[in-house]
Parts: C-alpha cells; sequence; structure tokens
C-alpha cells in the first residue's frame, strides 16, 4: 500500500469538513435530548407550577422552540458552510487538487474497493442532506415536509460514517500505513 501525501489544501478542506460535521452531529443530538422540545416544554411547566401564570401544551411547545431556535439556526448556518466546503471538495479535481478516487480500478484489494466505495456512498449521502436542507430552507412549502423526512435519515450515514472511518484509520494506523494520522495533521515530512 503507497503511503498517500495530503497537501495543505487537502487537509484543511478534510478537517474543515470533519469539524463541520462534528458540529452539525452535536446539534442534532441537543435537539434529539437536552434540547428537545418536550423536555423544555416540561421544564417551563415544572417552573410555572409554582406560579400563577399557566400556559397551555401547545404555547408551552411555541417556547420552547423560541428557546432553541438560536442553537438550531447554527445547524442552519453549519450547514451552508458545509455546502460551500463540498461545493470546493467537488470543484477541486477539476484544478488537480483532491482527485476522487475510483473503486472500478483493476488490481484493488477488497480492502481498498470497501474503501474508496464508502466515500463514494458518503459523498452521495452528504449531497442529499445538503440539498434536502436547502430545500427545506428556501423551496416551497409542499416539498418541506418530505425533505425533512429525508434529511433526518442523515444522522444514521453520518455516525456510521464516522465509526467506520475512525476504525478504518486506526487500522492503517496500527497495520500497513503507519503515519496516516500524522499525514493528514500535519503533511508529509520531506526527505532530505
Amino acid at each position: 500500500m503507497e503511503n498517500i501525501k495530503y497537501s495543505k489544501i487537502y487537509r484543511i478542506i478534510h478537517w474543515t469538513i470533519a469539524f463541520s460535521l462534528l458540529l452539525l452531529l452535536i446539534t442534532i443530538f441537543l435537539r434529539l435530548t437536552w434540547m428537545n422540545k418536550n423536555n423544555i416544554a416540561a421544564i417551563i411547566q415544572n417552573y410555572l407550577s409554582g406560579t400563577d401564570q399557566v400556559l397551555s401544551q401547545d404555547q408551552l411547545i411555541v417556547l420552547a422552540k423560541k428557546i432553541r431556535q438560536p442553537m438550531w439556526n447554527w445547524h442552519i448556518y453549519i450547514g451552508y458552510v458545509l455546502t460551500g466546503l463540498f461545493s470546493l471538495r467537488f470543484i477541486l479535481p477539476l484544478f488537480g487538487h483532491m482527485k476522487f478516487q475510483n473503486p472500478l480500478v483493476k488490481n484493488l484489494s477488497i480492502k481498498e474497493k470497501f474503501q474508496k466505495w464508502t466515500y463514494i456512498i458518503f459523498y452521495l449521502c452528504v449531497v442529499i442532506s445538503l440539498v434536502t436542507g436547502l430545500i427545506i430552507e428556501f423551496g416551497s412549502k409542499e416539498l418541506k415536509k418530505p425533505m425533512e423526512e429525508i434529511h433526518v435519515l442523515s444522522i444514521y450515514y453520518l455516525v456510521g460514517f464516522i465509526i467506520i472511518h475512525v476504525a478504518g484509520v486506526f487500522v492503517a494506523e496500527f497495520t500497513n500505513q503507519k503515519g496516516i494520522i500524522s499525514r493528514i495533521v500535519s503533511g508529509s515530512k520531506k526527505e532530505n
């Protein structure tokens, strides 16, 4: 297996995409757990039970959504950043940078084919997530609900890819590609 050298542009794009995906995952996690509208509504209701104020369940949910909206706005902003990064990721190969690897090339091992197909599937899933997210934000109201149903599925491929990717990096690091982690962090050291 060859030792791949990662250019500065490759490393910057890789880590910016990774950081953006991690931030998106955090906003999703918060929305599904602590910042869940029902949890927030219950906290408000619990607080109001000691006062003379009463809100209906619908009012509590509306208030809960308003409380978590600034956090959810970050999900949207990061989605815009990721859209720009992926656009750049798909444009760079036209200029000789970050070329896509072909899983159909002959003489590839099963591991190499799996790796290349994993990336293609990942890129396809991210594009679907980005497009559905943009349609949710800018598309017609009729498309919002079906696009949300597709967009919500993003968490499954994202978590799956992260697990496969991290496991693959560690396997490579401790087998036939020693130094892969340091190369993706700082690039290859030039030989004297």
